[in-house]
């Protein structure tokens, strides 16, 4: 199924002699070849991505996220993913992932992690589970011109102009809350399984609560208010953690 889906992704997004590449996405494509797939479709929508924020100049911050992400990255059991870190310059807290494993988090947010990398490495995680776990190309398949219900039609345009449209701003939405869920628990197991203390995950949520809680200026932004409470989250961490 997903095959198929790709192979009409394929015909029309991917540019050059990536397209070929396309042409044997099918039913009996390995594990390797899809994710390939996943990963060409990823690089088109992130040039299309780069063109819409400005990337952070700051050494200091681009050197703790990909830090980090490298890091995390290593710990991924699936051999054929690779990944890529990028800091935005932004107003507000925001992170969103793109198929194929391209990561982006806004300088604010790394403020927020104040300099701890354990508090980081759950925040880059939790986007990592968005795509090791599909949601990432499951939520560009179901919002483009190609959904899941309509696989079979060919492709009206190519992704990358169909985010040129929509903006960035769309990536940046939530995912729905059992996603979210889903990957804490993904951010969770990267950040233990990296050597970082996954316990960091539910210091960061407490202090983003109670920075909520203590005035309605210190809102951490609209980036954590689409995610599920705070409360939900460090509940859902706590009980996972002893079963892990």
């Amino acid at each position: 199924m997903a095959g198929s889906l790709f192979y009409h992704f394929g015909r029309k997004v991917a540019p050059g002699v990536r397209k070929a590449r396309w042409l044997w996405g099918s039913m009996t494509a390995t594990d390797s070849e899809l994710v390939q797939l996943e990963h060409d479709v990823g690089v088109d929508l992130a040039c299309q991505a780069r063109q819409q924020i400005q990337l952070d100049a700051d050494p200091d911050v681009a050197e703790a996220v990909t830090g980090v992400g490298a890091r995390l990255a290593e710990r991924v059991a699936n051999k054929h993913r690779s990944f890529r870190f990028e800091a935005f310059a932004a107003k507000a807290p925001n992170a969103f992932a793109l198929p194929g494993g391209f990561v982006f988090v806004s300088r604010p947010i790394v403020l927020l992690c104040e300099g701890n990398r354990d508090e980081l490495a759950f925040v880059l995680g939790h986007e990592m589970g968005h795509i090791i776990s599909g949601h990432a190309i499951e939520r560009i398949v179901t919002h483009s011109a190609v959904s899941v219900a309509s696989r079979a039609a060919p492709v009206s345009g190519p992704l990358a102009g169909w985010l040129r449209r929509v903006g960035v701003q769309f990536l940046e939405t939530a995912y729905s809350r059992d996603h979210e869920l889903e990957a804490d628990r993904l951010g969770v197991r990267l950040s233990a399984a990296a050597g970082y203390d996954p316990e960091a995950s539910m210091r960061l949520l407490g202090r983003l609560a109670e920075m909520k809680d203590a005035s309605p200026a210190n809102d951490p932004g609209e980036y954590f208010s689409t995610h599920p409470t705070f409360d939900l989250r460090i509940r859902s961490i706590r009980q996972f953690l002893p079963r892990r």
